[in-house]
């Protein structure tokens, strides 16, 4: 459903109200399209004293066409190497740096401050560096002009595995980005390969992503599409029609299944096995809700929620990985949700499943890595779909306002952080929930 106020402020009668009248102004985000550059302008780059990734920074940005310069009077990006920060009195180097510059950052800028996990140190440092989440949080809410800000955590010895988040975070691809902490290298550290073609970085790769007739599920399958996986589209049988114009449309195959089917999970790891030799990538989008208060919600509608949205996923992971179907180095995804970390009035049954999914990432991560695997799952927040045009005007009115960026997503911009995730030089990004919601003004 389209934004209509963010339509009525573009008009001319919109841009003399709204300045007038103090009302929200949502920007017009940047989001990726293939062949633009990177950023709106050059970088600018700095460091606290000591810090451990300056140079390898620069590599990164030079490796990405990304101009480096040492002033200008715009620029498309702040980027901060904060981890040489130890003690809080040396805080001030944040604003030394930002000071003179925050307000040079142009229309969907970015600013990326990289810092130290604070659960790896100790003492002052700990404190310090955890400092360091107020500080992008608050920077992230007085940006303007659809400009974000975010920060990395890198773990030390994970210094070059950095690449792909950094090429993320700096695009348009982060477009819904906003206000969110990324841990790179904190279970462990692989080797981290950059692909062939950072254009086509799932090029060779067989990717199922469930739920996947339309919707977050289509562009999903649609993104990595584009960056040259082969997807295998799986939706329920009532959903064939649509399923298969997705799959179609990429280039790639439908699989009709109900993933809640006692033999479900067996059925899939076969085809999986049989067709395609197995899966690289795992995306469990497939979702539903049954929305009651918990006094007015059916024993039914409960199961139907955690079957769907948490228990049938277990099992599938269970049976991919117990018979080795997913193959080495294999990206498993999940979709949870701001309502998963926030809670939502109506939704004990679908926020309880989402929870879950956060849970399903913060067990999984450990023994995934000793395999050289990855699990990780995105937050959505409010995402223009079919679903939330559904939603009473007011709530969706206000779950598009309530954020830092003053607007709902859009499909494609939960698709985009997850091919994120899916790209193989993302293999120290492990254990992550990252919200994908314009930095909402709900939660955590």
């Amino acid at each position: 459903m389209a934004d209509r106020y963010r339509q009525f402020t573009k008009t001319p009668l919109g841009r003399f109200l709204v300045p007038k009248l103090g009302l929200p102004n949502p920007a017009t985000l940047r989001r990726y399209q293939p062949g633009q550059p990177p950023l709106n302008g050059p970088a600018l780059q700095g460091a606290a004293p000591g810090g451990r990734l300056e140079k390898t920074l620069r590599t990164q940005l030079f490796d990405a066409d990304i101009e480096v310069v040492d002033h200008d009077e715009r620029y498309g990006a702040l980027v901060f190497d904060a981890t040489g920060i130890t003690d809080p009195a040396q805080l001030r180097e944040l604003h030394l740096f930002f000071h003179p510059v925050i307000r040079k950052v142009g229309p969907s800028g970015r600013v990326v401050v990289l810092g130290t996990p604070p659960e790896l140190v100790e003492g002052r440092e700990r404190i310090a560096q955890r400092a360091l989440e107020g500080f992008v949080r608050s920077v992230g809410k007085e940006l303007k002009r659809g400009a974000t800000a975010n920060l990395v955590y890198v773990a030390a010895g994970a210094e070059d595995a950095t690449e792909s988040t950094l090429r993320f975070l700096l695009s348009g691809k982060s477009a819904f980005v906003d206000g969110q902490v990324i841990r790179v290298g904190t279970q462990g550290i692989p080797e981290v390969a950059a692909p062939e073609d950072w254009a086509k970085p799932l090029a060779g790769k067989v990717a199922l992503v469930t739920g996947a007739s339309r919707g977050i599920g289509a562009a999903i399958a649609e993104v990595f599409a584009r960056d040259g996986a082969h997807v295998v589209a799986l939706d329920i049988p009532a959903q064939g029609a649509e399923l298969s114009d997705v799959a179609n449309g990429i280039g790639g195959s439908a699989l009709q299944l109900d993933i809640t089917a006692p033999d479900a999970s067996e059925r899939l790891a076969d085809h999986l096995e049989q067709r395609h030799g197995g899966v690289d990538i795992v995306v469990h989008n497939a979702g539903i809700t049954r929305d009651k208060t918990l006094g007015n919600l059916t024993e039914g509608g409960w199961d139907a929620v955690l079957t769907v949205n948490l228990v049938a996923q277990l099992a599938v992971n269970d049976k991919l990985l117990t018979d080795k179907v997913l193959r080495d180095n294999g990206r498993i995804i999940g979709v949870s949700s701001i309502a998963g970390i926030a809670g939502n009035v109506g939704q004990t049954n679908y926020a309880t499943s989402k929870a879950g999914v956060i849970g399903m990432v913060q067990d999984s991560a450990g023994p995934l890595a000793r395999y050289g695997g990855t699990i990780n799952a995105v937050a959505p927040g409010f995402i223009e779909t079919k679903m939330t045009a559904q939603v009473p005007i007011v709530i969706r009115e206000a779950g598009r306002r309530l954020s830092s960026l003053g607007q709902g997503g859009l499909p494609v911009d939960v698709a985009e952080t997850i091919a994120w995730y899916a790209n193989p030089a993302s293999g120290a990004v492990n254990g992550n929930v990252l919200r994908v919601c314009g930095q909402a003004l709900l939660g955590a």
